[in-house]
């Protein structure tokens, strides 16, 4: 379905430099549900550096278009294929960016410290965060990117903040628990 007017309507998604190789890899995975279920027309503009989208003559829903915006902006934020799809099939996802500096102030080691303490040892805080709270989580240097539910977003962040505030990792899973426990209790 076109739009009401019947004009085609467009929507474009900069890719930045580092997510350019990504892109190329996983260019089929992103491209075979966007045209094939969601009936958008998709290319990427190498001169741009753009991916385009654009509705089609049969696409079902003019809501498809900003859908599928959104999935691309989440695989360009950092987010894998499989997690990022997630916001073509289901309508309660966001994604919430936001700096360590919008937290704390932070400067030269004591930045490296508060990265380190949100990713833990392999990974194993963020790991924690993101199963407690089911969200998926980016850390793309002092940038912080969370996927998932709007209250699971808002429990995730504030895990993360006290981290970045410097609680230490066993007081955050605490009350991680405590949360998710009254959240299970409530559905």
């Amino acid at each position: 379905m076109r739009c009401h007017d019947g004009r085609v309507q467009f929507r474009k998604v900069t890719v930045p430099p580092h997510r350019y190789s990504p892109l190329k890899k996983a260019w089929m995975d992103i491209y075979t549900p966007i045209y094939e279920q969601m009936k958008i027309d998709v290319r990427m503009n190498l001169k741009a550096r753009k991916v385009e989208l654009k509705t089609r003559s049969d696409t079902p829903d003019i809501s498809n278009l900003q859908k599928c915006a959104d999935f691309v902006h989440a695989f360009m934020l950092g987010f894998d294929v499989i997690d990022a799809i997630a916001l073509l099939r289901l309508d309660e996802l966001y994604v919430e960016s936001f700096e360590i500096k919008d937290v704390k102030t932070l400067r030269g080691e004591h930045l490296s410290r508060a990265i380190g303490r949100l990713s833990g040892k392999g990974g194993k805080t963020k790991f924690a965060i993101e199963n407690a709270t089911k969200t998926r989580i980016v850390i793309a240097d002092t940038k912080i990117h969370i996927l998932g539910s709007f209250n699971h977003i808002k429990i995730a962040r504030d895990s993360l903040c006290s981290l970045i505030l410097g609680s230490p990792a066993g007081k955050v899973y605490s009350k991680l628990r405590a949360v998710t426990a009254r959240l299970s209790e409530m559905f």
